[in-house]
């Protein structure tokens, strides 16, 4: 029926009959002749209807926005003062000859090219949202991005192979999506958080590279980079090291995008994560951003002011500086407005110093804090710093990850604000980085115990095996992630593969034998079978694609995504079901309605 798509007609066409099909973007009526912009998910075209085919002109006179349509008509240039340089075929024009309504549509909700819609809006009318051309783009891109990595992968020996939906709760961090059994009473499936044990068991049972394009389902509070159901580009390979791993699937990504968007990423430096948590207070540092951490916490153990010294003696205090050039031109509301925001991360506040004259010592310095540090501390704090005049000081003084949460915040905020901006602070550009030599574990002061970093299947630096029984917090991973313009992109690890270790493991997290052959015995059994070394990553889909589009959140690039609290407003998910329903699955419910 279609000989072309409308975006796709150009000069290439002149002089050629062609049959489009589309949407009335928008009709105008110019004294006599009609003009409807017709559009398809390759773009626009001008289509032309004059009064001298009246059949076909009473027609275009009923059209209105949204109408789908069916035009047969001819390709010609555009007079060269009508020519549209925003429109891939802006030079040319469709004659109509032939126009009919497949099917009217009733007044929109909203304006197609309205830029100004509210979130609720554009997912409660999702169909229409997605007729927008950014989302038509959007998705278009991350069908771009799907195939390139699936060519990548496929060139690369990996084979694509598919693993349970339904499988069994196992905890890997995050609450577990259940899925009550109706044959089974009482026992539950859950969604998968991520293939982890699957694609293990695929290494074991002999395919050396695997790879799958998958959904993995966690419930945990939302935010811009999360969704309740998430697409990952999951991966995993026998009888390559981390290095080798890491270098792989570098390429895999610099091949995307040069090939998917057109850019060349720059060369990946590698940061351990010491070093980021030093420097950045964060294992995904956003490196555009042109500020750093200075580390104060042994210059602030014998200074008067409880607020800095009390944290320094503290086991597991920290207190840093943020220097923020050129910020003496900083506003007190400004400050008191950064004040409020490092409290959303537990600081309890926020001192500074402003550098008026840094010749004059303690004299020319600006602060409230000032009084309450002696002159070993201040020449101290500007020597480290290296603050000039006109420099502003930030400092963060708490526990350590309170400090790292809420200064490695700020240092972002600032960074992407205008004021970063206008004073040089943000270089805007793709900034790749591998972060590697994570831990092993991380204390739970609560519960009194020691939590996989990753995942309890992460194998440990060669050497630090028996570290897990003495010294699991200095025990480090062969973990990697990788990060892109803050954004971590994927991670993954070196897996477990001897019985022995994983059962080292086990016993840092006090997960014991019992409980290990109930969670995950079906693992632990298949690894007693000359198990191949193996490790691999995975990559966030979602993610990948928003950061290509530079769109705000992974929302704008997923076809039906849930809100921020988990609902589709589209279809009204979640909701209530019958108590038929129910009864089948033997679940009563307590205190809350049900559907009927």
């Amino acid at each position: 029926m279609r000989t072309t798509y409308c975006g796709l007609v150009s000069e290439a066409l002149a002089g050629q009959t062609v049959t489009l099909m589309g949407w009335a973007h928008r009709r105008r009526d110019h004294g006599g002749v009609i003009f409807i912009e017709l559009r398809d998910r390759e773009g626009h075209v001008q289509i032309v209807c004059d009064p001298d085919r009246p059949e076909m002109f009473k027609i275009a006179e009923s059209v209105r926005n949204e109408f789908c349509l069916k035009v047969i008509g001819k390709v010609r240039a555009r007079p060269a003062d009508k020519e549209n340089a925003n429109l891939a075929s802006g030079k040319v024009e469709v004659l109509c000859h032939e126009l009919e309504v497949l099917n009217a549509s009733v007044t929109p909700p909203f304006q197609l090219d309205d830029e100004n819609l509210s979130e609720t809006t554009r997912l409660t009318h999702r169909v229409l949202d997605l007729r927008r051309p950014q989302m038509q783009k959007n998705l278009m891109l991350r069908y771009r991005v799907a195939m390139e990595v699936r060519k990548f992968l496929d060139h690369n020996g990996f084979v694509d192979i598919e693993t349970p939906m339904l499988t069994k709760s196992t905890p890997e961090g995050a609450r577990d999506y259940l899925v009550p059994s109706r044959v089974h009473d009482g026992h539950f499936f859950a969604l998968p958080q991520s293939p982890q044990l699957f694609k293990q068991l695929l290494m074991v049972a002999g395919f050396d590279r695997y790879y799958q394009i998958t959904k993995c389902f966690r419930d945990e509070d939302l935010r811009a980079d999360r969704q309740p159901e998430f697409t990952q580009i999951d991966i995993e390979t026998s009888f390559l090291n981390e290095e080798e791993i890491r270098g792989m699937f570098e390429g895999m990504i610099r091949t995307v995008f040069r090939n998917a968007i057109g850019v060349d990423l720059p060369g990946y430096p590698v940061m351990t994560y010491a070093d980021a948590m030093h420097q950045y207070g964060s294992d995904k540092p956003d490196l555009r951003v042109k500020l750093k951490f200075t580390e104060l916490t042994d210059v602030m153990k014998d200074v008067d002011f409880k607020v800095f010294s009390t944290p320094a003696t503290a086991p597991g205090g920290r207190v840093v500086a943020l220097k923020v050039p050129g910020g003496g031109d900083m506003s007190r509301g400004e400050i008191d407005g950064y004040t409020e925001f490092v409290k959303i991360y537990g600081a309890k506040g926020l001192a500074w110093i402003k550098v008026n004259d840094v010749q004059k010592g303690r004299e020319g310095l600006q602060s409230p804090i000032v009084k309450n540090l002696h002159d070993a501390s201040i020449a101290e704090i500007i020597a480290r710093t290296g603050a000039c005049n006109g420099d502003l000081i930030f400092f963060g003084a708490d526990k350590a990850k309170v400090v790292n949460d809420a200064i490695g915040a700020l240092r972002v905020k600032i960074g992407h604000s205008e004021f970063g901006r206008n004073h040089g602070l943000f270089e805007d550009k793709w900034a790749p980085l591998w972060v590697v030599d994570f831990p092993m574990f991380e204390y739970d002061e609560e519960e009194d115990r020691w939590n996989a970093v990753h995942h309890p299947f992460t194998s440990p630096k060669d050497g630090h095996e028996d570290l897990m029984d003495t010294d699991p917090g200095a025990c480090i991973a062969k973990a990697y992630d990788m990060v892109l313009n803050g954004w971590e992109l994927g991670g993954g690890s070196i897996r477990i593969h001897r019985a022995e270790v994983q059962s080292k493991v086990f016993s840092a997290l006090k997960i014991t034998p019992e409980d290990a052959k109930v969670k995950f015995g079906f693992l632990l059994d298949a690894l007693q079978y000359g198990a191949p070394p193996h490790g691999g990553l995975a990559f966030g889909l979602d993610r990948l694609v928003t950061l290509m589009t530079k769109a705000e959140s992974i929302r704008d690039v997923i076809a039906f995504p849930k809100t921020q609290r988990a609902q589709c407003l589209l279809t009204g998910a979640p909701s209530l079901v019958d108590e038929k329903q129910l009864r089948e699955l033997h679940i009563r419910l307590r205190n809350a309605a049900v559907a009927g």
